[in-house]
């Protein structure tokens, strides 16, 4: 990402049989003071991709003790683009990191049991059965705040959705739904964050990046059928800022929220405002019908096609929370740090616009 990684310094510590690896941090002037008790020692379980990444400076700017958990496969902390080496240096030499794998339960027991986190954000969880280990071995868990997906929600002509409608026990995200459920029985105090479409600098879904390929080969942009399916994405720092307000806050117990932008927009328009975002022409749009074609296991759109978006009100009411970035803005946050730096998850695959393109069976 034109950063650079860091190993830091470590001190290998035993307890109890468990091997825990932790940085070795010293006082540096001008820290942020926080009172012993308002600050936290948190654990995140995973941190390194995209979610995490700015969650995490965010603890630690507030002055908790963060310590990542993750199988150790990436590098721990990486320079963002835009952000200086001394904001950089002083986040990494507070950063933790306890390397482990989250399904191998016994040890997740054990090594967090020695640590006693007060606050667990679980951004990577995915079915129920992992964050038994967590909560069995944290009996006095302050707060669990759990990372869901809008993608629970039971489809529905009636939008948006809101977080007392009714959920799909069948949607490919059921772990998360089942997740919910298995944090409520427990009676632990949890908070679960309920995203739509994230989007912003280190994305690893092919959100935005998958129109700036397009735009920046000039190419058409085949968007399926009629183009006014109406979506909504939210920018992965405004999510950040959620995670932020629910921590501590007790009308966040044991409560559900819908966390994405401001505005929804047609499929149409957020093609139109990624060219306007990174500064290229308006888009040529080819409207296709997806019934016409086989692209095998290949998705030639990164949209569930249909209207899909969340009322994000009870955040705002609730917990004071509001979003920072409008859509434009949001996606030239993510195209100036991002790819438009010539860095991107995945390379371009035009295959299926080409088979679309190739096709007469266009819907005018």
């Amino acid at each position: 990402m034109g950063g650079r990684g860091v190993t830091g310094v470590w001190i290998w510590a035993k307890r109890k049989g468990v091997v825990c690896k932790r940085r070795a941090s010293q006082p540096r002037g001008g820290a942020l003071q926080v009172s012993a008790s308002s600050a936290k020692k948190i654990l995140i379980m995973g941190g390194t991709r995209f979610i995490g990444v700015f969650l995490s400076r965010l603890l630690v700017k507030e002055g908790h003790q963060v310590t990542l958990f993750t199988r150790g496969k990436a590098p721990i902390t990486q320079q963002l683009p835009g952000e200086s080496d001394a904001d950089y240096t002083d986040f990494a030499s507070k950063i933790l990191h306890l390397k482990g794998d989250r399904k191998d339960y016994d040890f997740v027991k054990s090594s967090l049991s020695a640590e006693g986190y007060d606050v667990v954000y679980d951004i990577n969880g995915r079915e129920a059965e992992e964050i038994v280990p967590i909560i069995e071995g944290l009996p006095k868990l302050e707060q669990y705040i759990y990372c869901s997906s809008a993608g629970v929600y039971l489809k529905s002509d009636q939008l948006p959705h809101f977080e007392i409608d009714a959920v799909d026990p069948k949607s490919r995200h059921k772990g998360k739904l089942e997740t919910e459920s298995l944090l409520e029985s427990k009676g632990v105090n949890w908070t679960s964050i309920r995203p739509v479409y994230i989007y912003g600098p280190l994305n690893y879904n092919p959100v935005e990046e998958w129109f700036f390929h397009r735009l920046k080969a000039g190419r058409p942009i085949p968007v399926p059928n009629s183009g006014i399916q109406i979506t909504q994405l939210g920018h992965v720092k405004d999510l950040a800022t959620a995670f932020i307000k629910v921590l501590g806050n007790e009308k966040a117990s044991k409560q559900v929220f819908n966390i994405s932008g401001d505005k929804y927009v047609t499929f149409d328009g957020l093609a139109k405002a990624c060219a306007k975002a990174a500064g290229f022409p308006e888009p040529e749009i080819i409207h296709y019908n997806p019934k016409e074609f086989d692209f095998g296991k290949k998705k030639a759109f990164p949209f569930r096609d249909q209207h899909f978006f969340a009322s994000i009100d009870k955040a705002k009411s609730v917990l004071g929370w509001k979003p920072e970035y409008d859509l434009v803005e949001g996606l030239a946050d993510s195209y100036n740090l991002d790819f438009g730096r010539g860095t991107f998850r995945k390379a371009a695959d035009f295959s299926t616009d080409d088979i679309i393109l190739g096709k007469s069976l266009v819907l005018s």
